[in-house]
């Protein structure tokens, strides 16, 4: 069972821009502000490398060089970066190029913005979807209410493990986020199991300033 990982970091950063502007800071991506000794972003990549995965692609589009600058060389040689193009897209058309990039059964799917995700948690994810009846026909992903068999996919994002080339199917001519998308693919029939979070920091995304003040706080 060949298992890629996805990590998104190609959006446009207008929340966080808004709250370091309305604050006074220099505006940065948040992908690249500090977070346990790395970026943001670095400390995502090192826990998905982490995990029980074959090959790690990231995603960039909006502010992809300053993004670039900003992580190490180290990463050259463990990571496949790949840039939209264009640049101003959906999460979902982020998703699909990185899927299209990769020729695993399966997909880790993250966004950049998780650092607190660990690999405790996406391997858990993993196992849950290897040992489940089929595997082709599930969704193993973070939980956001319930555990175990869920009975919807509302309020349902990333981080997940799905097949590659049934996501890439919804995917396909799709501009949107993802959770319409996820929705869609629950009423078609598709089993998802929600995975519990090992604490209750990787089950927060940082969006706005005060998220990464509360996620990086104590580091």
């Amino acid at each position: 069972m060949s298992i890629s990982a996805i990590i998104t970091a190609a959006g446009k950063n207008s929340r966080m821009r808004k709250d370091q502007i309305s604050r006074n800071l220099e505006v940065k991506n948040k992908l690249i502000l500090p977070f346990n000794s790395k970026t943001v972003l670095e400390t995502t990549i090192d826990n998905t490398l982490s995990a029980n995965i074959d090959e790690c692609i990231v995603v960039l589009g909006h502010y992809s060089d300053e993004i670039m600058d900003a992580i190490s060389d180290d990463y050259n040689d463990s990571v496949k970066f790949i840039v939209n193009n264009p640049c101003d897209v959906g999460l979902s058309t982020s998703l699909y190029h990185g899927l299209s990039n990769i020729d695993s059964d399966f997909a880790l799917c993250v966004t950049g913005d998780q650092p607190t995700v660990s690999a405790d948690t996406f391997n858990n994810m993993i196992e849950v979807l290897k040992k489940c009846e089929n595997p082709f026909q599930t969704i193993s992903i973070l939980r956001r209410r319930k555990t175990g068999l869920l009975d919807t996919a509302e309020g349902l994002g990333m981080p997940f493990v799905a097949p590659r080339l049934n996501l890439m199917n919804y995917l396909k001519n799709e501009d949107d986020n993802l959770n319409p998308i996820l929705r869609k693919i629950f009423a078609d029939g598709y089993t998802f199991y929600g995975i519990k979070e090992k604490n209750k920091k990787e089950l927060l995304n940082i969006n706005h300033y005060d998220d990464y003040l509360e996620l990086s706080h104590g580091l």
